[in-house]
């Protein structure tokens, strides 16, 4: 069980950048309830604009970014495929940058939408937090977000902006996607590591990128390495994805592994930002 570790309100408006960290929960596959990922997200703000990221990759690019190992890379620890991408939001120009990468493209999809909260006259403490109960309608589902006043941030994970204070917890009406907040810490500056550059593109022509992908192993894997003694086999995929996988399990599988690697490496059919 994960505990958190607050600062004090004094602390925490006196420091120039700090990090949020969400336990994001989410079903990939709309066909299968039970289907159910969980991973953690790092929300790091200056107070002038934040970044979004999955904290496996956040660590893991900070270790590439100095000395360009590739063993290093595909040793570090893993996350799920359809967290890739990296969130900007900038508070003055009230401009949200989503980047992600498609094989060996990087673009940027551009958004001002941000949700239109309704306040319900709702309270309740989460975590020895005042909170404070929101609702919209947003990119396609119903949302029910509980925030707190006591922290200077208009900010929550993924698009989440615009409440007088900082998203505590926050879930669709379906529990297809959950966050919850449960770290908060100070840290030195915030980093991105996003490619210089990044293809234009719209979110209709992202949605169907993504409607219409289809893993093939000669087209998207980049690298290999195959650890027999461990029984491990790794692959590094061109948008920069490395996947772990059992490789006493893959070749039991026999013609079926192609197969196999798709199923683990498909991307989900229950998005958070519907059609």
């Amino acid at each position: 069980m994960y505990r958190l570790f607050f600062l004090l309100l004094a602390s925490l408006i006196s420091a120039q950048s700090y990090r949020f960290v969400y336990e994001y929960k989410f079903r990939p596959d709309i066909n299968n309830k039970d289907s159910l990922v969980t991973d953690y997200m790092n929300l790091d703000t200056n107070g002038k604009k934040s970044f979004y990221s999955n904290a496996v990759k956040f660590e893991r690019d900070s270790v590439y970014n100095i000395d360009k190992s590739y063993p290093a890379l595909l040793k570090g620890k893993h996350y799920d495929r359809n967290l890739n991408y990296t969130i900007e939001k900038d508070y003055a120009d009230k401009t949200i940058n989503f980047y992600d990468k498609f094989k060996n493209v990087s673009f940027v999809i551009t958004d001002n939408e941000t949700p239109k909260w309704k306040m319900e006259n709702e309270f309740k403490k989460i975590n020895m937090m005042n909170c404070q109960k929101a609702v919209a309608e947003y990119k396609g589902r119903k949302w029910e977000a509980w925030f707190c006043k006591d922290f200077p941030v208009t900010d929550g994970p993924y698009k989440f902006s615009g409440l007088p204070g900082l998203v505590v917890s926050i879930k669709d009406s379906e529990n297809d996607h959950t966050f919850d907040l449960i770290q908060i810490k100070k840290i030195n500056t915030v980093n991105a590591f996003i490619p210089k550059n990044n293809k234009q593109m719209t979110n209709e022509e992202y949605r169907k990128l993504l409607k219409n992908y289809l893993f093939n192993p000669g087209d998207d894997i980049t690298g290999m390495n195959i650890d027999s003694k461990a029984g491990k086999m790794e692959l590094q995929l061109k948008d920069g994805y490395v996947a772990q996988f059992d490789y006493n399990e893959l070749k039991k599988s026999g013609a079926r592994m192609d197969d196999v690697i798709a199923n683990k490496l498909r991307l989900t059919n229950n998005p958070l930002e519907k059609e």
